[in-house]
């Protein structure tokens, strides 16, 4: 269990934590698919997932300036040209118009999840030193400025600018850091039970681990001090209003 009262800082997950309520945004986009009425398979469109994610960590195809609408339409557009390719899609086919479309609606999806978490991150930010621990494409201050949420976050250790990628737990060492506190006294806060749960209990961290639907199955041997399904969940926590 978490004792508030030991706690003195938290190390937040950003995509997938505070941007969908936990949900993996693969989930999301494929609800944004499904949405939209694009007729592929699940199986096909997490192919096309895989290539699109897979391209942008080679490539530099998202650039410091890009905000989280920009983000998504180039994941759109990698995804639509592997469909393309695998002549799922027609390859002559302007998509432009169905691949904005999908990006707004992750757009607004991650919006209102923001949204919702706010008031409970502004709450946190009051008690305790907070620190952002994401892997992210190298424009988080970005996202973050266009969401309004800079404020509420002390540091940002962004994968892409330290060159450190979870699950790597040297970058919540690096989080740790920028606290000034001991591993005791910190919380990690995350979806991802692989990458944000694990390598956190490794360094000596305290976890809350936020589990919605996973990229995988879980397996159901998975702990942490805390599990919640809800962003909200944190508030009797944290004895929050």
């Amino acid at each position: 269990m978490i004792n508030p009262e030991e706690i003195k800082g938290l190390l937040f997950d950003y995509g997938g934590t505070i941007d969908s309520n936990g949900m993996h945004w693969a989930e999301v986009i494929w609800m944004a698919y499904e949405a939209e009425g694009i007729g592929i398979t699940k199986p096909i469109f997490r192919e096309a997932y895989v290539y699109g994610e897979r391209t942008l960590g080679k490539n530099r195809i998202v650039l410091p300036h890009h905000n989280f609408f920009d983000m998504l339409n180039l994941k759109m557009g990698l995804q639509f040209d592997y469909l393309k390719q695998a002549g799922i899609l027609h390859a002559e086919t302007d998509y432009s118009g169905q691949q904005e479309r999908l990006a707004e609606w992750c757009y607004n999806y991650a919006r209102q999840s923001i949204d919702a978490a706010r008031p409970i991150l502004e709450q946190l930010a009051t008690r305790y030193k907070m620190v952002l621990v994401s892997n992210f494409y190298g424009n988080i201050e970005s996202v973050l400025d266009d969401f309004d949420l800079h404020y509420l976050f002390r540091e940002i250790v962004e994968s892409a600018v330290v060159g450190i990628r979870k699950p790597d737990p040297a970058i919540f060492s690096l989080g740790l850091d920028k606290l000034a506190l001991k591993p005791e006294e910190t919380v990690v806060i995350g979806d991802s039970y692989d990458k944000d749960i694990i390598p956190a209990r490794t360094i000596g961290c305290r976890t809350i681990w936020l589990k919605s639907i996973g990229w995988q199955p879980y397996k159901g041997d998975e702990t942490a001090d805390a599990i919640i399904s809800d962003f909200q969940d944190l508030r009797p926590l944290f004895n929050l209003e």
